[in-house]
């Protein structure tokens, strides 16, 4: 979603930049509105949508300078209210122009964006970048960056019934596959899972159970597979809404129909929204995370657009040999593998670590890394094998169980006690129109 009428007074600099592309998920009024008021170096693309109820849902940036590509992925649609009032997050990190010498170096980063760019079909446009000339504006064209010092993997959804060499490339068939590439300390056997994210699908048991599936493949120290994790799903209930930073306004962003949140079977994996040691609590998550976790350690962690929903993740066909996705988004997964130091680009500063300046990464030192929390009180130095990275995951793990008393969020139901700014539900006003978003 995008607010050109928030957007361009809050980043100014959009209406100076030479290109800007912009792929949304917009239609109707919003687009035609759009289009009237863009800049005139703005380009609108709106991706193919080919399966019915899907939508480009993805929230990422790609910033081209003059020695490099800076890379957000982030929750957050480009609307006021994403940006103040909610749990939000982002990640980012700077990459080099490849050595000339090495340009048909490829990395797992590398393929993933440019698949996932693919997709997209944007109209390709030329850009001059200072120093280095024109270029046609592709997704072929992010191969001229060094990508080797990624500290991610991508996980993205695109539409489409995928089968054969696709079936893996694409949602939790893609997290499947990653984490079945990984090895983790031999704590997180059978460890539990979390799902947390702001809109829920139509769910069944038998693809909550396909689902759980990936987001439990890997490997223990001693080679056995980790074993499936039992999930609990982080979600804000109506108290939670009614007492938050925007009252029952903030359930406009947590799209999911009574019909979708009542089934007897969600009843065992609904938890908590407590995010008190990050202040949190009453900032209402739009935010998506899943993770692996045992107490205050993570076996990983992903940051995604995706939702709790069949359209974001997919769902096996045909005797599990075709995977169908509705909409487009994009994750990063945080995995405790190696990680090169001595990489520390960024496309702005002007200090350049002498790695980079060579185009070799060979001296790096490899670690390995140990994922934790916020909470975590293990010792830092963990050792010279590896290095402690704190993640700052919002809600409190592990999570806290709903009482009796406790009902989940449901938006198209009437709530008559009085919010915070004394208003009842529903309102008369959606900001929100899509359930995925």
């Amino acid at each position: 979603m995008v607010d050109i009428d928030w957007l361009l007074p809050a980043c100014p600099v959009l209406a100076k930049i030479p290109h800007v592309l912009v792929i949304h998920g917009e239609s109707d009024g919003t687009l035609e509105h759009m289009k009237r008021n863009k800049p005139a170096n703005w380009i609108l693309h709106k991706p193919p949508l080919p399966i019915s109820f899907g939508t480009h849902h993805s929230k990422a940036m790609l910033l081209i300078y003059p020695r490099g590509v800076r890379i957000i992925v982030h929750t957050a649609n480009l609307i006021h209210v994403d940006w103040n009032n909610k749990s939000q997050g982002l990640w980012m990190q700077d990459f080099p122009l490849k050595d000339q010498n090495n340009l048909s170096e490829e990395c797992g980063f590398e393929n993933d964006l440019i698949d996932y760019l693919s997709t997209l079909k944007w109209p390709e446009f030329s850009a001059n970048l200072p120093a280095h000339g024109n270029f046609k504006i592709n997704p072929s064209f992010f191969k001229k960056f060094n990508f080797s010092s990624a500290a991610v993997r991508l996980i993205a959804s695109v539409p489409g019934y995928h089968t054969g060499s696709s079936l893996k490339k694409w949602g939790h068939m893609k997290l499947r596959t990653v984490l079945q590439e990984c090895t983790f300390e031999k704590g997180f056997k059978k460890s539990p899972l979390v799902y947390q994210f702001s809109s829920l699908g139509s769910l069944d048991e038998k693809w909550m159970a396909e689902l759980s599936s990936s987001m439990s493949s890997g490997f223990s120290e001693d080679k056995t597979p980790l074993g499936i994790g039992e999930p609990l799903i982080v979600w804000p209930t109506v108290e939670d809404v009614r007492c938050s930073l925007e009252g029952y306004a903030a359930g406009n962003a947590i799209p999911s129909p009574q019909k979708n949140v009542d089934k007897d079977f969600l009843k065992k994996y609904w938890a908590k929204w407590k995010a008190s040691h990050t202040g949190r609590s009453r900032a209402m998550p739009h935010i998506k995370t899943f993770a692996r976790y045992n107490g205050q350690k993570l076996a990983w962690f992903l940051l995604t657009s995706a939702n709790l929903s069949k359209a974001a993740w997919g769902a096996l066909q045909k005797n599990n040999s075709q995977l169908m996705i509705r909409s487009y988004e994009l994750g990063v997964l945080i995995l405790p593998s190696a990680k090169r130091h001595g990489c520390g680009f960024s496309c702005t500063s002007n200090i350049v670590p002498s790695e980079i300046k060579s185009g070799s990464t060979e001296t790096s030192q490899i670690q390995k890394t140990k994922l934790v929390t916020l909470t975590w009180h293990g010792s830092s130095d963990a050792g010279a094998s590896s290095e402690v990275v704190y993640l700052p995951v919002p809600y409190e793990l592990p999570p806290q169980r709903y009482s009796s008393e406790d009902v989940p969020w449901s938006w198209d139901k009437r709530y008559t006690k009085k919010d915070v700014y004394g208003q009842v539900w529903p309102r008369h006003f959606q900001l929100y129109a899509f359930q995925d978003s």
